[in-house]
Formats: C-alpha cells, structure tokens, sequence
C-alpha cells in the first residue's frame, strides 16, 4: 500500500514513442494482416480443389455404373411391360420413371455442390441462401 511516499521523487514519465516507430509497427500488423488473408484464400482454394476433385471422380464413377444399370433395368422393363400394356406404353412408362430417378440425382448433386460453394463464402458459418 503506498501513502504517496516515492523515495526516488516523482515518477519520470516515458519519453514519447517516436512516429516512425508507430508507422513501422502499423506497417508491419498490415503485412502480417495481409499474409494471413493470402494463406486464408490459399486454404479456401485447397478445400474447393478438393471438394471438386473427389466430387467429380466419384460422380463419374456413379455415372457410369448407373448408366450401365439403368440401361439393362429399362430393356428389362420394357421388356416384361411389353407382354402387358404394348410395347409404346411399356416404353413410356419405364423413361418417365428413368426421368424421375435423374431428377431425383440432379437434385442430390446440387446440395453435395454448396459443399464447394461454402469453400467461397465470406461468413463460413451462414446458413442461408446467397
């Protein structure tokens, strides 16, 4: 506890910080500013590249063998529909339930690629539409 008592006299107040000190350090919090957002769009490059990459090679891989598939179950359809309802009603039924099924997938695909889209947003945590 001090009761106002300074054995050396009054405290000697510090000399002021001279400006091109206070220049060189605001300079110097810019630059460590500006390379911390370079290595932020870096990361957030990285990530899209990813998300892209494996994104596309494992839809590919999806595509081909649903292609595959999708061909022998409608020749199979057809095939059985055609002794039932005629050939031209087995066929239209088996592409409108082929078309339901790909817009089913379109739409799968359009929410696995927000995935990307949230690699460029500036708020990572937002929820809604942009």
């Amino acid at each position: 506890m001090s009761h106002g008592y300074a054995p050396d006299g009054r405290p000697v107040t510090p000399p002021p910080v001279p400006l091109d000190k206070i220049v060189g350090d605001v300079v110097d919090d810019l630059r460590a500013a500006a390379e911390a957002e370079v290595a932020l769009f870096k990361a957030r490059g990285a990530l899209a590249y990813h998300g892209t990459v494996w994104s596309s090679a494992w839809g590919f891989i999806a595509a081909c063998a649903l292609l595959v598939a999708m061909l022998a179950l409608a020749f199979g359809a057809i095939l059985v529909l055609a002794q039932n309802v005629g050939p031209l009603l087995a066929t239209l039924i088996v592409v409108a339930l082929l078309l339901l099924v790909a817009g089913l997938a379109a739409w799968r695909a359009r929410t696995r690629f927000d995935d990307v889209k949230a690699a460029f947003r500036d708020d990572l945590l937002a929820r809604g539409e942009e």
